[in-house]
């Protein structure tokens, strides 16, 4: 006779939640970072490829007029914070699926990444038009964009580089108005409050809700699943983390990528590329006549997901709850349907914070003691400092930029 206990033990998910340090989750990342570093991308080879194509990009600059090469210049510097937004939030859509051990990092980060692109066009530019109009369109100089940039890609740089989770739409933001506020000379009347209103209220707003929607999507469906055997029961979780993954990659892409498409068309507007039809400019304006744009952001963060931020990877899927598959399903579902909803409210949202708010969630549903609460406080002090730092360093930025004569 079979011994039930051994048939419970075979129905457990590959990854189910364990404090031990060698737990089964902790040795499927493990593995998958092996099998990451053997074929994927490393730092050191994304790294390569940036410094390449900047190389590049700076011998076709000659073959351009010098009228255009700072537009062109910092329209290419926004394409990497692209590429770097991408590559440093593609934990957010692959950590629930590599540390539940459902598929390789490879075919995660090229499932994500295909996602991200095909978000093109599905939930509108909204939330582009509230970054294009964060400050006044006389503020939105070449020095003042490049600033802003520049102080997002080094704090992203920064909080990827020490594994925290941070939000890159926030750091952009921040970017704007410490930069902008520079340029008006320590003035705030340049900065449009009632557009910087929305991401501020986003770095409430979407973990929070992520957080309750993933409490209660996980005991929905402990509720559901309670008389199923758990065998069948995990196989059908991890064909599902594949849908919800894709779900929640589209969201991903569908409001990162636009901030990216703001930025440019902010400079655009700024500098007299792009004429908005009316008193401000709407995502028609952009589609019209610069839809350009809007294609090349969305390839350049699908670009930076199959990169792959692997240090994050381990904060998200590992340290802050472990995750079994119906765990990531539960997770990607409620972060992608809570960014899709403030999206379609033009909201620019933290894609980091929605998915570490559902992922709380879902462990706290099961036992609040799931949640690694420390972890989740060094990553929420990580959020609340985004906007000030970004500001912060911005305003050097631009300081710099200007005393070399190029504001």
């Amino acid at each position: 006779m079979s011994n039930p206990n051994r048939t419970q033990e075979a129905g457990k998910p590959s990854c189910c939640c364990t404090s031990s340090k060698g737990s089964p989750t902790e040795r499927a990342y493990s593995d998958a970072v092996s099998r990451r570093s053997s074929a994927g991308l490393s730092g050191k080879a994304m790294w390569s490829i940036v410094l390449g194509v900047i190389v590049v990009f700076s011998a076709m600059l000659l073959c351009i007029p010098s009228h255009l090469r700072a537009v062109v210049a910092i329209i290419a510097i926004a394409l990497i914070f692209d590429y770097v937004n991408g590559f440093h939030d593609s934990a957010n859509s692959v950590a629930t699926l590599v540390a539940t051990g459902v598929v390789t990092p490879q075919f995660a980060v090229l499932w994500a990444a295909f996602f991200n692109f095909v978000a093109v066009g599905i939930l509108g530019v909204g939330v582009a038009e509230t970054i294009a109009k964060t400050l006044d369109p006389e503020v939105a100089t070449k020095g003042v964009v490049f600033s802003a940039l520049l102080a997002a890609i080094v704090w992203n740089l920064i909080t990827w580089w020490t594994g925290i989770p941070s939000s890159s739409s926030h750091a952009l933001v921040g970017g704007l108005v410490g930069a902008g506020w520079t340029a008006a000379n320590c003035s705030f009347h340049v900065v449009q409050w009632e557009e910087v209103r929305k991401p501020i209220i986003g770095i409430v707003l979407a973990p929070t809700l992520s957080l309750v929607v993933g409490f209660l999507a996980m005991l929905v469906i402990l509720w559901t699943c309670r008389k199923f055997h758990p065998v069948p029961l995990n196989w059908a979780f991890r064909k599902l983390q594949l849908v919800s993954s894709a779900l929640y990659s589209i969201a991903h892409g569908g409001n990162d990528a636009q901030k990216t498409i703001g930025i440019i068309a902010a400079l655009l507007v700024s500098e007299g590329y792009l004429r908005p039809a009316g008193e401000k400019l709407t995502g028609p304006d952009i589609w019209h006549q610069h839809a350009w744009v809007i294609f090349a952001a969305f390839l350049a963060i699908a670009l930076g997901t199959m990169s792959g931020g692997w240090r994050i990877v381990k904060t998200m899927g590992t340290k802050i709850a472990k995750l079994r598959p119906v765990d990531g399903f539960a997770a990607a579902t409620a972060a992608g349907a809570v960014i899709s909803g403030l999206t379609l409210f033009r909201m620019p949202v933290s894609t980091t914070h929605s998915i570490a708010g559902s992922i709380m969630g879902v462990g706290a549903a099961k036992n609040v003691s799931a949640v690694h609460w420390a972890v989740s406080a060094r990553i929420l002090w990580a959020w609340v400092l985004t906007i000030p730092c970004s500001a912060v360093i911005a305003v050097g930025c631009y300081v710099l930029v200007k005393a070399l004569g190029g504001a």
